[in-house]
């Protein structure tokens, strides 16, 4: 037997999350059936992150243990061609027997995406949270920095989440926001072409490093940010309400389609 690690990337729309539910399409289940299938034995995927239903990931990791003869480079290959399109591998190796993505310490970065601008985008319908109201981006900038260093997030954390601790230790906190603007036809004297400039908006990306992370956290945080954008929240109160343990004192949980998980570094 030796054990196998996946990276996985997946666009979480169609599916109720990352953990096995009976009877409803969720990666684990998808990862599962295809290993089956390609070894032809029963296989069951550990994963690193639950992600929760409308979550996407350009880096979940899992591990599963096989006595197959498949080289372990050459799973990904083998399982992309058996899995739905919206689920890709994108590398597999042979890891120590003892290694667990749960587990082993590491670094998580998740990032949260808002489209902010007057009318949505469908391009990013599935991928990022619309909001067409004005943010004031650095008054968000300002308030990630008390979220740095060791806290007790139990004011970030959803009710029904099964941890022994609620401390976690953010790295880094950002955000970034880049411009866009929508192709459209304006009239320059004799001219035509450019862009629509009535219609201009900007993708804000909240990106977080940390240790690991409670049940909707990144969401609570990106909520919370959201919150201080909108002016309902001052910065400089930040450090209170994380220091304050109070759920109801930090922002709304964030809608799922905005977050992806981007890298998990071991």
């Amino acid at each position: 037997m030796g054990r196998i690690k996946l990276t996985v990337a997946y666009d979480g729309t169609n599916y109720h999350g990352w953990q096995l539910q009976p009877g409803r399409a969720t990666i684990e289940g998808e990862l599962n059936k295809a290993l089956s299938n390609l070894t032809g034995e029963k296989v069951c995927v550990t994963g690193a992150s639950r992600t929760d239903a409308g979550v996407h990931a350009l880096g979940n990791v899992a591990v599963f243990d096989t006595g197959s003869r498949i080289p372990a480079e050459k799973f990904s290959y083998a399982l992309n061609q058996r899995l739905p399109a919206d689920i890709v591998v994108q590398s597999s190796e042979k890891v120590p027997d003892d290694f667990h993505p749960r587990h082993c310490e590491c670094c998580k970065t998740y990032e949260y995406t808002i489209l902010n601008r007057k009318f949505p985008l469908p391009q990013y319908r599935n991928t990022a949270y619309f909001y067409y109201g004005k943010l004031d981006i650095n008054k968000m900038c300002s308030a990630c920095k008390a979220f740095i260093g060791e806290h007790d997030f139990a004011g970030f954390c959803s009710s029904g989440a099964q941890v022994q601790s609620t401390v976690r230790t953010i790295y880094s906190l950002e955000v970034l926001e880049e411009k866009i603007q929508e192709p459209g036809m304006c009239i320059i004297g004799n001219q035509k072409g450019g862009y629509n400039t009535a219609n201009t908006g900007s993708i804000i990306t909240i990106r977080v490093k940390g240790n690991g992370f409670l049940y909707n956290m990144v969401r609570i945080i990106a909520g919370t940010l959201l919150e201080a954008g909108k002016g309902r929240i001052e910065p400089d109160d930040m450090e209170k309400i994380i220091a304050s343990c109070d759920r109801s004192r930090a922002g709304a949980t964030a809608p799922a389609r905005g977050l992806k998980l981007v890298q998990i570094l071991y």
